[in-house]
């Protein structure tokens, strides 16, 4: 039932305006189902996110949301060119280095929106 469903992802914001601003003017996102406490925008192969009001945003310490692209060296340098920073980790089986972790799985980058969720860039080998 579920495996051939599109998916969405909710994020918390504390302040829906910014973080709108935050997606449209370094992501490039439109809002499709904007509303006063809350956003959807739709990205590809029918995925959707919604960012919601609440005072709980900011509190995860993991990876919220994020997209899966073909070139993940090339996506970072457009994001860095509209302000985007990447962040930096150095973990026991995962280090970055420019921003972005090469393993056997893929390569990845990771962001905090101005609400701060992490989310990330993934490219497969």
């Amino acid at each position: 039932m579920l495996k051939d469903t599109a998916i969405a992802a909710v994020l918390p914001a504390k302040d829906v305006s910014r973080a709108k601003d935050f997606y449209r003017d370094k992501l490039g996102l439109e809002p499709v189902e904007p509303a006063d406490d809350n956003v959807m925008y739709e990205c590809g192969n029918g995925t959707r996110f919604l960012v919601y009001q609440t005072e709980n945003a900011g509190s995860a310490k993991n990876t919220q949301m994020g997209w899966v692209t073909d070139d993940v060296e090339r996506d970072v340098r457009e994001l860095r060119s509209r302000g985007v920073v990447f962040e930096e980790y150095d973990f026991p089986g995962l280090k970055t280095e420019n921003g972005i972790a090469t393993t056997d799985g893929g390569k990845a980058a990771w962001f905090l929106d101005t609400e701060g969720n992490i989310l990330s860039l993934f490219e497969r080998p």
